[in-house]
């Protein structure tokens, strides 16, 4: 990139057109700061109304072109743009997901680019934090390249989860793009990466094979629920609490006795312990 005193007609510039010109940058690195900080708010602010679902949270990631926004498409039932320019994915879209009886709550991430500026980084930081606070990563790889340009990507991929502080989430492989190898070849890739991802499996995102196998292997990683139930007399406010259950927890059975009802229910441990406060409100009692 040129320096500002190599721009065309720089020279001609007396010191005030000088100095306008440097306030009009700094003007315009302020507002692109300040938009940020907003998106960022924003963002912290749909985080926070996930988590009131009481669902596991799956942050799809991985260098970009890999297949993230196909596999998305793949598991949510969803038709999210898919292209092979840079940068397809920009800003977040999160969907719920039905693993075998379970939900979850899936987000496609801007995809990870190697040597990614600082800059960047900062740009995207808003976009690349919803992987940190997610319950597991779902990293995709495209394993139809060359050895060593797969082995490159999963490094740069690692490196950058390592960069953002997501380091200890959980992690699950998809070695996507199989359908553009040979089964020897399929084999032969996901040896090399084993030492590098141990729990990996191959997919073709495209045509959705083996997306049961990989889904199962999510499914595993997410086996924190505990099954709780609570009885509470029937009420106004018990129905609305019943009601706001329904669509935030795997609710199991509803029974009705005399003026009460048992509620059994599944949810991860600190929603269920949010559960039992509501019930404790109502002078029910609460069970795990």
């Amino acid at each position: 990139m040129a320096r500002l005193s190599e721009q065309p007609g720089f020279m001609g510039l007396g010191k005030y057109e000088v100095d306008l010109y440097y306030e009009n940058i700094k003007q315009r690195i302020h507002n692109i700061q300040e938009k940020l900080k907003k998106k960022r708010k924003k963002r912290r602010l749909h985080r926070t109304s996930r988590a009131e679902l009481g669902f596991p949270s799956i942050s799809l990631a991985g260098y970009t072109n890999a297949g993230k926004s196909s596999l998305f498409n793949a598991l949510a039932v969803e038709d999210v743009p898919v292209d092979t320019s840079l940068f397809t994915t920009l800003s977040t879209t999160t969907r719920m997901v039905d693993l075998f009886g379970k939900r979850a709550l899936l987000t496609d991430t801007v995809g990870f680019i190697d040597r990614l500026p600082l800059t960047l980084i900062e740009a995207f930081h808003s976009t690349l934090e919803e992987t940190i606070f997610s319950d597991l990563i779902l990293l995709v790889l495209d394993v139809s390249e060359s050895r060593g340009e797969v082995e490159k990507k999963l490094s740069c991929c690692l490196d950058t989860i390592r960069t953002i502080g997501a380091t200890g989430i959980p992690l699950v492989v998809a070695l996507n793009k199989i359908d553009l190898l040979s089964e020897s070849e399929i084999q032969s890739k996901a040896d090399v990466l084993e030492g590098m991802a141990a729990d990996s499996v191959p997919i073709s995102a495209l045509y959705e094979t083996d997306v049961d196998k990989l889904k199962q292997a999510i499914a595993d990683h997410l086996k924190n629920y505990i099954e709780a139930s609570f009885s509470v007399p029937i009420t106004d406010e018990s129905m609305s609490l019943l009601s706001w259950l329904f669509e935030r927890a795997e609710v199991l059975h509803v029974t009705y006795k005399d003026e009460s009802m048992n509620v059994v229910f599944e949810a991860i441990p600190w929603f269920a312990d949010k559960v039992r406060g509501r019930v404790e409100k109502l002078e029910g009692t609460f069970n795990n």
